[in-house]
């Protein structure tokens, strides 16, 4: 990605350069001269703009055996990274100040490349870099820059107006109109006759010269070509450009019915354009229309309107159903895609594979910059669920998930594949981290470009629009992360109205601030008090609720919606209450019952509010869970996930323990858990247990709530992990490994399971967890939570310390009560009740068997392990199993498989265990499980001569 961003850095560049980024003497240098070379490095690109350190040339050459541009042969190396220790002395340029440097290619080009004779030297081939290699000076569209390598023979070429050093020199940005006047100034390398001509007119000519100059006026506009010719006896040669010269610019209203963006026509062969860019002088638009072929014409001027504000042409002769590529060049010099484009060309597409998206267009050739793409009559997608009923929001079960490191592919055919898994997972939402067109490829979405444009990266529109289909049919909303607080530097926004020498936006700006005016920002700050950004809002808000059939955002950075702080940007804002009320209504008007969750993460009276009106602030519980999961009871009390605690008037707090911006709860559990004795939190099995009480916590208590991908399964790796193995903050939106292996071990599954048999809960009892009121004790290190509502009764009783515990809670009522996870039955009294708990141990009883799956023990009041904990997981057992248990006393323990007639048919594990939680492999011993017939059998596990039995399903 950091390549990519750089690139795109370089496009947002101006282009309206004028002088040349790098000059050589002799201007027709051969083979056999030396050569002396001067950067500018306040032209091409400007990365060298005010650079001290040292910079060093990154060269070769192009011969007769080079097969492309990019073919450099007898390369020479200056200030790369990773190619070598230490810096080439002999590559170093010269600084001559004014960010100049000077590099003498000696004793001559062949020599100094080492190119044999009989191979033919066509151009030099150039960079200059930093010693790190990290700043790198180029031509103004990222190119590699090239210096041509001349024979004896006559040549001639312009030297006025100034050159980029491309592969195939073009000239730098020329920004003319009628009645200006231009210089052109040609040189020949022999003393010959030189013609200058304008449009097939003679202007100016010299006899025996090896210059020539002549300074028009400019007559005609449009495409204007210029040609110098040089004769020397019976040869002439010739160099040529084209330019274009602006004409007057046309003023009319808008056509009727049209708005920003692309507009289709009913005949499938037009298309109106229409850009939102006031104070510009002329734009046109240049691209793959007939006559057009990405050079400026009279043919694609666009029309003003008399307020000055939009531009727009209407584009006639497009065949139908036909990709068309185009941008918008304004004022002469600056080239952009059109804003609301649906469909983005990038330079980066050449990385995504056919299999992601399958026909992608390719990027045209010898063009910079992001290009838009327009298509008549485009293959729409034909819904299947077209009356898709959104879950509660108070009972919403989110997963949140960043597509890149979910599924190796990162393409929504194949995370509609998932569906299967998130669904038995219990959840009803999915929250899609963004995938509107970023920056870049690998990321995570928070440097968005373009709004109207899904992300190539993860497929096409219809994939896209394919996988939210399906999760409607499974009963799954889906929601997108929508970063609408900044755009970054690729973006129209940016571009047209953009300081280059400050990096900021210009006071013009009709949608960014200058600078930002909250201290969380990244690239470009929205002001959100200005029209053209509620109209851009606006737009994007109705074209992802209706066109996709979204059923919400999640908005990035809500607490960042806000133009005047005042004293603090934390305290209670009028002003930004107002825009998210706004945006709000406007969510509701186009979508009813559409989600807005935001990322406030602010002062409660400010979400209080906002939650109050109907949006669903995230409520970040990380760092009490996380202690909770830990073993240390300081900051372990998490009772502001619960709305109730914050005095929200309803259940709208979304809750959560790990999102996208977290460390992993697992992770830090394995790397930083307590421990005590023998029970330490830094091993797997024990962390996973941790991860269960933290679910049994979490999703029992009423309102939405989130988690992060793969916490189901006790996802371990650091956020900050590195491709290399290490862990560093700079690594923290790098690729991470995706760990769909977990699956298959026993003791992440039963994680897996924990997670959907509180989610099936959840969705058992909706009502519940949509209006149940709840109670809570968090503060020690034994917690409990109680909900109540007519459905059904919750008790959830822990023990977060790593020694046992001793509380007490009282019930809502007498009578039994079921073990939902854990199975088994206890008789509450109705009154303050003791339990005494393992380290990690955790209930969550219901008042009512639900899942029908909980088994009577051996009950025998003389019998000390007839209520020990056993759990048998997975259960029915299809190959092996784990068992698991709490032992009361030390003893001798023998476990053995009885058939329903009593026999035994299996010896699993006899020997001396002390007090606390043990777990063993069902198959142990000899005993596999699954030489039995399928059928139910009895585990019996007999301690100092008392019995327990805990029924086990064969298949």
């Amino acid at each position: 990605m950091k390549r990519s961003l750089l690139f795109l850095a370089i496009i947002s560049i101006a282009n309206s350069v004028i002088s040349q980024s790098i000059t050589w003497t002799p201007t027709f240098g051969k083979d056999n001269d030396a050569v002396t070379i001067t950067i500018d490095g306040t032209k091409g690109n400007q990365a060298l703009n005010g650079f001290a350190g040292n910079v060093y040339i990154h060269t070769g050459v192009i011969t007769t055996a080079s097969t492309n541009a990019a073919d450099w042969k007898y390369v020479k190396l200056g200030g790369t990274p990773n190619l070598f220790t230490t810096p080439q002395p002999t590559l170093l340029a010269t600084s001559i100040g004014g960010s100049k440097w000077t590099f003498n290619i000696t004793p001559d080009v062949r020599t100094f490349y080492g190119v044999p004779a009989g191979e033919t030297i066509l151009k030099i081939s150039l960079l200059f870099r930093s010693a790190d290699g990290l700043t790198v000076q180029r031509n103004t569209d990222g190119s590699d820059m090239y210096i041509p390598i001349y024979s004896t023979n006559l040549a001639a070429r312009f030297t006025q107006p100034p050159y980029q050093p491309t592969f195939t020199p073009i000239p730098e940005t020329i920004v003319k109109a009628v009645g200006d006047n231009m210089t052109f100034t040609g040189i020949a390398n022999q003393a010959s006759n030189l013609k200058l001509t304008l449009n097939g007119t003679q202007i100016q000519t010299a006899t025996s010269a090896t210059t020539i100059t002549a300074n028009p006026a400019l007559t005609l506009s449009g495409t204007n070509k210029a040609v110098i010719e040089a004769t020397l006896g019976a040869n002439t040669v010739k160099d040529s450009f084209s330019f274009f010269v602006a004409g007057g610019v046309t003023v009319a209203a808008l056509p009727a019915g049209v708005r920003e963006g692309i507009n289709y026509n009913a005949n499938n062969t037009e298309a109106t354009l229409v850009l939102f860019a006031p104070n510009k002088a002329r734009i046109s638009i240049i691209g793959e229309f007939a006559g057009s072929n990405w050079i400026e014409s009279n043919t694609y001027q666009m029309n003003k309107t008399p307020d000055g504000n939009y531009w727009w042409k209407t584009i006639t002769g497009l065949t139908s159903g036909t990709e068309y590529a185009y941008q918008y060049l304004v004022n002469g010099a600056l080239k952009i895609a059109d804003p609301y484009t649906e469909k983005t060309l990038d330079p980066n597409d050449q990385f995504i594979a056919p299999a992601t998206y399958p026909g992608l267009k390719p990027y045209p050739v010898g063009q910079s910059g992001i290009v838009s793409v327009l298509q008549t009559n485009a293959p729409t997608y034909n819904w299947q669920v077209t009356n898709f009923a959104r879950p509660n929001k108070k009972a919403l079960v989110i997963y949140e998930l960043l597509l890149r490191d979910f599924v190796a592919t990162h393409d929504y055919t194949t995370l509609k594949d998932t569906l299967g898994y998130l669904k038995k997972l219990g959840i009803n939402t999915i929250e899609l981290m963004p995938f509107n067109e970023f920056e870049g490829n690998e990321s995570w979405g928070y440097n968005p470009s373009y709004f109207f444009a899904p992300d190539k990266y993860y497929g096409t529109k219809n994939a896209l629009k394919a996988f939210i289909d399906a999760a409607h049919a499974n009963g799954i909303a889906v929601v997108m992360d929508m970063v609408m607080n900044h755009v970054c530097g690729q973006s129209a926004q940016a571009m047209l109205y953009f300081n280059n020498a400050t990096g900021k936006p210009t006071a013009e700006n009709p949608w960014l601030n200058i600078d930002a005016t909250h201290p969380f920002n990244v690239c470009n700050d929205f002001n959100h008090l200005a029209t053209p950004t509620k109209y851009l809002v606006d737009r994007a808000v109705e074209h992802w609720l209706t066109e996709y059939k979204l059923d919400g955002f999640r908005w990035d950075l809500s607490k960042g919606f806000v133009q005047n702080v005042g004293s603090s940007w934390e305290n209670y804002n009028t002003e930004r209450i107002n825009i998210w009320k706004r945006i709000y209504d406007v969510m509701q008007a186009k979508s009813a019952g559409s989600y807005c969750i935001l990322e406030h993460l602010g002062n409660n009276d400010e979400e209080k509010e906002l939650s109050n009106y109907g949006m669903m602030p995230w409520g970040k519980t990380t760092d009490p869970y996380n202690q909770f999961t830990m073993g240390f009871v300081n900051n372990s009390d998490f009772q502001g996930v619960i709305h109730s605690a914050r005095g929200f008037a309803n259940p709208f707090l979304v809750g959560y323990a790990e999102s996208h911006d977290e460390e992993r709860t697992n992770f830090k559990n394995l790397q930083f858990g307590n421990t005590s004795g023998t029970y330490a939190i830094n091993t797997l099995q024990t962390a996973l247990r941790r991860e269960e009480m933290l679910a049994a916590n979490l999703l029992t208590i009423p309102g939405p709530k989130m988690f992060w991908q793969f916490a189901e399964l006790g996802y371990d790796l650091s956020i900050n992990l590195c491709p290399n193995g290490t862990n560093s903050n700079n690594c923290r939106t790098d690729k991470k490994p995706i760990r769909w292996d977990y699956f298959t071990d026993i003791n992440r599954k039963r994680l897996y399971d924990i997670y959907a048999s509180l989610n099936n809960l959840r969705n058992l009892k909706p009502n519940a967890f949509a209006n149940g009121t709840i109670e809570w004790g968090l503060g020690g290190n034994f917690k409990w939570l109680k909900v109540t509502e007519g459905s059904l009764k919750i008790c959830v009783i822990s023990n977060m310390d790593v020694t046992q515990t001793t509380g007490s809670v009282t019930f809502q009522n007498a009578g039994t009560w079921y073990d939902y996870l854990m199975g088994g039955t206890i008789t509450a009294t109705g009154g303050n009740q003791s339990f005494t708990l393992a380290p990690g141990e955790y209930h969550v009883y219901i008042d009512q068997n639900i899942n029908g799956a909980v088994f009577t023990p051996v009950n025998n009041v003389n019998n000390p392990i007839s209520n020990m904990r056993v759990v048998v997981y997975p259960n029915p057992v299809r190959t092996t199993a784990l068992i698991e248990y709490d032992l009361p006393e030390n003893g001798v323990v023998t476990m053995t498989m009885l058939n329903q007639a009593g026999q035994i048919v299996g010896n699993i594990y006899k020997g001396f265990k002390t007090k606390g939680t043990h777990n063993i492999n069902l198959n142990s011993n000899g005993f596999v499980a699954q030489k039995l017939a399928p059928g139910v059998y009895m585990l019996q596990i007999e301690v100092n001569k008392n019995k327990r039995i805990e029924k086990v399903v064969i298949q």
